[in-house]
């Protein structure tokens, strides 16, 4: 391994859960500097995960006890993959043995990005299909209009006619100014 900072990442799903263990194991294994959350793995926008893959450096290692506890699915794992090969930070999980410190270990975790990054294609696949057979049963998507038909060509006919203010006019139908000149046209 390079002369970089073992820095640790220990984190539990619910407040009633202890860091202990995982904190004794990462200090054991040599991290100078630690971050610890309390938050569900599952959600991607953990604050203190960010500011440990913002805090490494190029030959730093990030370790973690467990793989879960650092990512809980394959494609929020191979983002995180991603970022630390981008900066050249290596991974080491004690628990499971995963280290790229080691050619071994690099060639473990290149197959899991691979694998990460086929299970994105997968359900990228699966949307478009369920998305083009949902528009073919009819199924509208995005959000619905504000204005049915009728009030869109009541408001164009007030419109046109300039009768009242346009500001007004926009108010009038529940609407901004933008949108109502976006609809007259």
């Amino acid at each position: 391994m390079s002369n970089g900072l073992r820095i640790g990442y220990a984190r539990v799903s619910t407040q009633g859960q202890s860091l202990d263990n995982q904190v004794d194991k990462l200090t054991a294994s040599g991290c100078k500097k630690l971050f610890t959350e309390k938050y569900s793995g599952a959600k991607s926008d953990r604050a203190e995960l960010q500011a440990a893959l913002g805090y490494v450096r190029e030959g730093d290692a990030l370790i973690v006890t467990k793989l879960d506890r650092l990512a809980r699915s394959a494609v929020d794992l191979g983002k995180i993959a991603a970022q630390l090969q981008e900066k050249g930070v290596d991974l080491v999980v004690l628990d499971q043995d995963i280290n790229t410190t080691t050619p071994t270990g690099k060639l473990m975790f290149t197959m899991i990005g691979a694998f990460a990054e086929f299970e994105r294609d997968l359900i990228k696949e699966r949307c478009k299909e369920g998305i083009a057979k949902a528009k073919e049963r009819g199924v509208k998507f995005g959000r619905r209009p504000k204005l049915s038909d009728e009030k869109l060509a009541e408001m164009k006919a007030e419109f046109e006619a300039g009768v009242i203010d346009r500001g007004a006019l926009a108010t009038k139908y529940g609407i901004s100014r933008p949108s109502l000149y976006r609809l007259v046209r």
